[in-house]
C-alpha cells in the first residue's frame, strides 16, 4: 500500500457492504496444530517463494493438497507480506489467496483480515483477494485515511505499481463508517497515487441527501508530501458596533519543512480591520517557536464623518515564543517569552475578534528574552535578558534593555587548601564572591516610548558586589554567622533637583548626563538555631504534635551616606527659607530636602540595627483507619508562621521597626491553601487632614497592643477530577517531544497555562476557585477589599459539556465578568455556544467546527455582540 495512505481498521457502512461467500469441500482433511507450517508454492505452483502459515483454531486440505483452508486467527507469511483474519484459503493452483472475517453467535462479524505489505501500514477490510504472482491485490469494504480525511470504498485495489483504484467512495472528515454528522463528498471512481488523486464523477452528500449542484465531473488534487501554501476561507457575521464583517480571509504559506505561516485580515463595513500574521518554526533537537504579530484599526461608530472623532485608533500586539531543546547546547539555554503592544489592543479589536474571556480580562502584559551560558570551565555564569512590563490601565511601561549578571558559579575560600589534611581551621571558612550586574531601563508612559528623545530617558548602570562570609557553629547548638559586604554602582546619569511652584510636586527634576559613582559598605553578625518541641497523646486518634521553631538575632552597621562629605546626597536647590508661614509650608508639602542623586539611591543613613526573626512549624501525627493499629500519617498544621522586625539604634525616633507576619496553612487533605499576612506598627498616630501619621510614641503607652496596619489573606483550591491530573501530566511529557509541531507545542502550553480555556470530554468535571482578602489602615481611615474567581467544566453527558467562567466583588457587589460555554461533541465536528450575559462584552457565539485541520474553515459561526464601553 502507497506509504501516504494510512489504512485503519473500520466497520463496513451498511450501504457499501459487499455479500462474501465460500463453499468448503466436505471432501477435505483437518488437521488441529499448534505451531507453523510451511508450504513450498515452488513445487506446487511454480513460485519460487515459501509460504508460511498457521492457525489458531484448525487447518484444513483439500483431498488434493492444493487448497489450505485456516480457521480461527488464521496467519500466513509470504515474501514481504503478512495476513492475519479468522478464515484464510489459501488456492495453490491458480495462486490466489482469499480472506475474510466470519460472524460469531450473535451474529458480529469479526477477525477482519488485516493485511501488511513491505513497510506500508496495516489495512483492515472486510474481505480481500490478492494474487501471489501479480502482486496484485483487491479489498471489499475498506477504509482509508488520507490528509486528515477519510477515504471509504465498497471495493477497493490495488497494482503492481503501489496505485490505488477505488469504487463508490465516500471522502468525510470522520474516522467511522456511519459519520454522526454526515458531510462528504461521494466519489464514483477514484484513482489514488503516491503524489496525486483523481476522481470521476464527485458530488457533495450531506445526511445522505446528495447536493447535485455541486457536482463535479472530474476532479483533479495534487498530493504532496510536504506542506502546500493555501487560501483561508473567511467567516461572516455582524459585530453590534463594527458592522458586518468578513473575517479570517487569507493565505497559508507552506514555506519548508521547518517554517510555516499564516496571514489573515478581518474586514468591517464600518470602515475597521484587523490583519495577523503567524510564523511558525521548529528543527527536532534544537528548538521551535512561533510569531505572532497581529494590528487592528478600529473607528469609533459614534464618529462624525469628516471630523477627528472619526479618525481610527491603531492598535498592534506582538508575541513571540522560542524554547531552546535542552540537548542542543549543554551549559546554555536561549528563550523567550514576548508579549507586548499598545494597551487598547484587547478592547479596542476585541481581541482580535474572537471575544477571548482570559485575553479581555487581561489588565497587564510582560515579556522576556533570555540567554545563559557558563563561561571558564564553569568558574562564571554569565546570564542577560530582555524584559518589559505594561499596565494596560495605567498605560504605563518599565523596560529593561538589557538586563546582565556575571558572577561567579561558587564561593571562593582565600585561606584554605587542596592539599588540607583534617577539618578546616575557622579561618579556612572565610569566603568571598563576586558578581557584576548592568542594567539599562525605562521607566514611563506608554505614549513617551516612541517619541522624540527617548533614548536620552534610558537609565543604565553597573552594579559590583564582594560579599566576604564567615560561618562557625557555636556550642553545637547556634549557628554563627558574621560578614563584610561592599557594593559599588557606576551610572552615566544622575538627577538635579530644583523647587519650582509651576512643577509637579513643586520640584523640578532634570538629569544630568556623565560618569558617577558610588558606594556602600556594612558589617553584619547573627546567631540562628532550631529549637524542637513535641507533645505525646496517649488517646485518641490524635498520636502527637511537633512544634519547630527557628529563631535568629543578627546585627548590621552602616555608617551615613547621606553625609555631604560622600557627595551621594543634596538638598533642593532654592528652597525658600524655614521661620516664615511660606516656607515652612512649602518644606512639609516637598517632605525631606535632602536626596539622593542616583537613580536607585546611594547608600542610606545611619544604621545600627537589631534584626530578629521566628519562623514557626507546627505537624501533627495522628492515626488512619487502617486495619493496622500502628499506621500513623503526618499532617502539617501551620507551615512557616514567620515574624520579623528590627530595632535601629542610630534612628533619631521610631527606632522599632513595624512587626511583619505571614504564614501558610491547608485543610482536607491539603486540597484548599489558606495564605495570610500583615503588619503591626507598635507607634500611636494623630490625624493630620484626614490621614493618620505616626508619632514618637508606643501604643502600649495608652494601655493599647500594636495597631493592625495590614492583613491580607488568599485561598485557592481546585477540586479537580483525577482524569484532569492524568491529562496535564501527559501533556506536560508530551510538549517536549521532538516530533511535535511548534502549533501543537504552543497548543499545549495555553491548555497548561489556561486549562478552564479548553474543551477536554475525557475530564468529567473540574471545579477552581480563589478569594483574596485586604485590610488596610493607617490608624484614622481604614479600606477592606476582597474577591471571589471561580471556574469550572462540568459534563452532562459524555458528549455534552458546560464551562464557566465568573466572581464577586464585595466591594463594588457585582458579578465579575462572566461567561458561560456549552459544548457539544459530534465526533468528527464540535459545537460550542459561548455567552457573555452583561458587561462591557456582552455577546453570544454559536460556532460548529469540523476537527479535521484541512477542513478547520469550513465552519457555521454566528455572534451576536452588543459591545458597550460605558457598561457597568
Amino acid at each position: 500500500m502507497s506509504a501516504a495512505l494510512n489504512l485503519a481498521a473500520q466497520q463496513t457502512p451498511s450501504r457499501l457492504n459487499t455479500s462474501i461467500t465460500d463453499t468448503i469441500k466436505t471432501d477435505s482433511v483437518k488437521r488441529d496444530t499448534a505451531g507453523m507450517d510451511s508450504v513450498s508454492v515452488k513445487t506446487a505452483t511454480g513460485l519460487n517463494s515459501e509460504i508460511k502459515y498457521t492457525a489458531e483454531d484448525s487447518i484444513k486440505f483439500s483431498i488434493d493438497g492444493s487448497i489450505i483452508y485456516l480457521y480461527g486467527k488464521g496467519r500466513i507469511y509470504y515474501e514481504d507480506l503478512e495476513l492475519d483474519a479468522d478464515y484464510i484459503r489459501i488456492e495453490q493452483k491458480s495462486k490466489m489467496l482469499f480472506a475474510s472475517g466470519k460472524k460469531d453467535k450473535y451474529s458480529v462479524y469479526r477477525g477482519r483480515p488485516i493485511f501488511k505489505q513491505g513497510s506500508d501500514a496495516p489495512v483492515t477490510t472486510d474481505s480481500l483477494i490478492f494474487n501471489f504472482e501479480t502482486k496484485k491485490g483487491k479489498a471489499f469494504g475498506t477504509a482509508t485515511s488520507a490528509d486528515e480525511g477519510y477515504i471509504q470504498a465498497r471495493q477497493f485495489k490495488k497494482n503492481e505499481f503501489n496505485e490505488g483504484f477505488l469504487k463508490d467512495g465516500i471522502y468525510s472528515t470522520c474516522s467511522l463508517p456511519e459519520p454522526y454528522t454526515h458531510f462528504g463528498i461521494h466519489i464514483d471512481k477514484g484513482i489514488i497515487t503516491e503524489k496525486q488523486v483523481i476522481a470521476k464523477s464527485a458530488y457533495l452528500e450531506i445526511e445522505h441527501i446528495p447536493i447535485y449542484f455541486a457536482y463535479l465531473p472530474f476532479g483533479f488534487f495534487p498530493k504532496t508530501n510536504k506542506r502546500s501554501s493555501g487560501f483561508r476561507f473567511p467567516t461572516f457575521g455582524e459585530d453590534a458596533t463594527r458592522g458586518f464583517y468578513m473575517q479570517g480571509i487569507g493565505w497559508y504559506l507552506g514555506i519548508n519543512d521547518y517554517w510555516d505561516a499564516d496571514i489573515t485580515g478581518t474586514l468591517y463595513s464600518k470602515g475597521s480591520y484587523d490583519i495577523s500574521t503567524v510564523g511558525r518554526y521548529k528543527k527536532n533537537y534544537k528548538y521551535n517557536g512561533s510569531l505572532t504579530f497581529n494590528y487592528a484599526s478600529t473607528k469609533d461608530p459614534n464618529g462624525i464623518e469628516g471630523t477627528p472623532s472619526n479618525r481610527a485608533s491603531k492598535d498592534f500586539r506582538v508575541s513571540w515564543h522560542h524554547t531552546q531543546d535542552q540537548a542542543a547546547r549543554p551549559g546554555s539555554n536561549f528563550g523567550a517569552s514576548v508579549d507586548f503592544g499598545t494597551s487598547a489592543y484587547n478592547t479596542n479589536s476585541r481581541v482580535g475578534g474572537t471575544y477571548n474571556y482570559g485575553n479581555l480580562v487581561q489588565n497587564t502584559m510582560s515579556s522576556s528574552i533570555n540567554y545563559s551560558t557558563n563561561l571558564f570551565d564553569g568558574l562564571f555564569n554569565f546570564s542577560t535578558s530582555l524584559s518589559h512590563r505594561q499596565d494596560l490601565t495605567s498605560k504605563t511601561v518599565n523596560l529593561t534593555l538589557p538586563q546582565f549578571n556575571l558572577g561567579l558559579t561558587q564561593q571562593i575560600n582565600p585561606f584554605d587548601s587542596k592539599d588540607r589534611v583534617g577539618e578546616q581551621k575557622w579561618y579556612q571558612k572565610i569566603s568571598f564572591n563576586y558578581s557584576l550586574a548592568g542594567e539599562n531601563t525605562f521607566n514611563g508612559q506608554e505614549s513617551d516610548l516612541f517619541s522624540k528623545g527617548t533614548l536620552s530617558k534610558f537609565q543604565n548602570s553597573f552594579r559590583h558586589a564582594i560579599p566576604v562570609n564567615l560561618t562557625l557553629n557555636v556550642l553545637k547548638v547556634l549557628q554563627f554567622n558574621t560578614g563584610v559586604n561592599y557594593n559599588e554602582l557606576w551610572t552615566f546619569q544622575t538627577m538635579r533637583k530644583t523647587f519650582d511652584p509651576t512643577a509637579s510636586g513643586n520640584v523640578r527634576t532634570d538629569t544630568v548626563q556623565g560618569f558617577a559613582r558610588n558606594y556602600n559598605y556594612s558589617v553584619s553578625g547573627g546567631f540562628s538555631t532550631k529549637v524542637y518541641g513535641k507533645v505525646n497523646f496517649k488517646k485518641g486518634n490524635l498520636v502527637a504534635l511537633r512544634h519547630v521553631m527557628s529563631p535568629s538575632v543578627s546585627f548590621n552597621y552602616s555608617p551615613d551616606f547621606t553625609n555631604p562629605r560622600f557627595g551621594f546626597y543634596r538638598e533642593i536647590a532654592n528652597l525658600p527659607e524655614a521661620g516664615n508661614k511660606y516656607g515652612d509650608s512649602i518644606r512639609y508639602i516637598i517632605g525631606n530636602p535632602k536626596y539622593s542623586i542616583f537613580q536607585s539611591g546611594g547608600g542610606g543613613t545611619r544604621q545600627a540595627a537589631i534584626s530578629f526573626s521566628l519562623d514557626n512549624n507546627i505537624d501533627a501525627k495522628k492515626r488512619t483507619k487502617s486495619d493496622t493499629s500502628a499506621s500513623t500519617e503526618n499532617v502539617s498544621i501551620i507551615q512557616g508562621l514567620n515574624f520579623r522586625g528590627n530595632y535601629n539604634f542610630a534612628a533619631d525616633s521610631m527606632k522599632l521597626s513595624p512587626i511583619s507576619f505571614s504564614g501558610r496553612t491547608a485543610f482536607f487533605k491539603q486540597k484548599i491553601g489558606l495564605n495570610f499576612g500583615g503588619t503591626f506598627n507598635p507607634y500611636q498616630v494623630v490625624n493630620v487632614n484626614g490621614t493618620g501619621r505616626p508619632i514618637n510614641r508606643f501604643t502600649f503607652e495608652n494601655g493599647k497592643l500594636a495597631r493592625l496596619t495590614n492583613l491580607n489573606l488568599s485561598t485557592d483550591f481546585s477540586f479537580n477530577s483525577a482524569a484532569l491530573a492524568k491529562r496535564n501530566e501527559e501533556l506536560r511529557k508530551k510538549q517536549d517531544d521532538p516530533n511535535i509541531s511548534p502549533a501543537q507545542q504552543q497548543d499545549i502550553r495555553s491548555i497548561l497555562m489556561n486549562p478552564n480555556y479548553y474543551v477536554d470530554f475525557n475530564v468529567p468535571w473540574n471545579f477552581s476557585a480563589s478569594y483574596s482578602f485586604n485590610y488596610s489602615s493607617d490608624g484614622i481611615r481604614s479600606t477592606i477589599t476582597n474577591t471571589l474567581n471561580f471556574n469550572g467544566d462540568f459534563s452532562l453527558t459524555q458528549k455534552w459539556k458546560i464551562q464557566f467562567n465568573s466572581g464577586y466583588d464585595f466591594r463594588s457587589k457585582k458579578i465579575s465578568q462572566s461567561q458561560f460555554s456549552i459544548n457539544r461533541d459530534l465526533h468528527c465536528w464540535d459545537m460550542a455556544v459561548s455567552w457573555i450575559p452583561f458587561g462591557t462584552y456582552k455577546s453570544y457565539n454559536i460556532n460548529i467546527r469540523v476537527r479535521a485541520s484541512i477542513l478547520q474553515d469550513l465552519k457555521l459561526s454566528r455572534r451576536s455582540a452588543s459591545i458597550n464601553p460605558y457598561a457597568d
